[in-house]
């Protein structure tokens, strides 16, 4: 006779602490980004400096939502609340609002290096997967 648990295992765990991680990499990112001083970004290559300028507000708006949605998804995922698939989603449609401004509506997708780009398209492949990941957790009765 098998017995099913809806307990967690240790992979659910890994998997939401990096996650949580990465999230608040994101938070990070963008408190730096919103909070850089003007001799900090005079500091930066011109072509960095030619991008922070140029932003615009929804798109930082966009950022924000973002990853606090993002880290707060992690954080009801630790805590097995299945509010977290709305988070991600969420968080998601924040990713993508940013990713056509970067590829779309401005030229910074088209000036981006290698590893620029590979982290950049690397946030829309997380996004989904912890969408796809809580969802998974909650169809097993592990968030609630």
């Amino acid at each position: 006779m098998t017995e099913t648990t809806n307990k967690p295992n240790a992979v659910f765990w890994i998997i939401s602490a990096v996650a949580l991680v990465w999230n608040l990499l994101g938070v990070m990112a963008y408190v730096m980004q919103l909070t850089m001083s003007d001799e900090a970004r005079s500091q930066l290559p011109e072509l960095e400096r030619t991008m922070y300028a140029n932003i615009p507000s929804w798109y930082m708006l966009a950022f924000g939502i973002a990853v606090f949605a993002g880290a707060i998804g992690c954080v009801a995922l630790l805590l097995r609340k299945k509010l977290a698939t709305i988070l991600f989603i969420v968080s998601f449609i924040a990713i993508i609002a940013q990713q056509i401004y970067m590829f779309v509506l401005s030229d910074i997708g088209k000036n981006m290096n290698t590893s620029q780009l590979g982290m950049t398209l690397s946030i829309p492949v997380v996004g989904l997967f912890l969408i796809w990941f809580a969802r998974k957790k909650t169809d097993k009765g592990w968030l609630t």
